[in-house]
């Protein structure tokens, strides 16, 4: 019996701005992934569209991807199972 490999579970760090006028990854901010959002800070739509933005990114269906930790913060960590894309790379290269 063969056994495939686990899935990969990718935890990021993110710096989170909502209120921007475009929801786009703009870099980092000390080791985190600093992602300005156009949505408003209030009721959870911020961190609903964050969700969706990482799951399109990504490449993964939004039921994987999950907010770990900082629901009321800016400062945030989410865990992407089995992405299909990797931007974090290349966001973490820009200074």
């Amino acid at each position: 019996m063969s056994s495939s490999p686990a899935p990969e579970t990718l935890t990021l760090q993110l710096h989170v701005q909502p209120g921007a006028k475009k929801t786009v990854a703009a870099g980092k901010h000390g080791a985190s992934i600093k992602i300005r959002l156009a949505a408003p800070p209030v009721e959870g739509k911020a961190n609903a569209a964050l969700l969706r933005f990482l799951a399109e990114a990504f490449a993964v269906p939004p039921r994987q991807v999950t907010l770990l930790r900082g629901e009321k913060s800016l400062e945030k960590v989410v865990r992407i199972e089995s992405p299909a894309r990797r931007p974090d790379l290349q966001l973490m290269k820009m200074s």
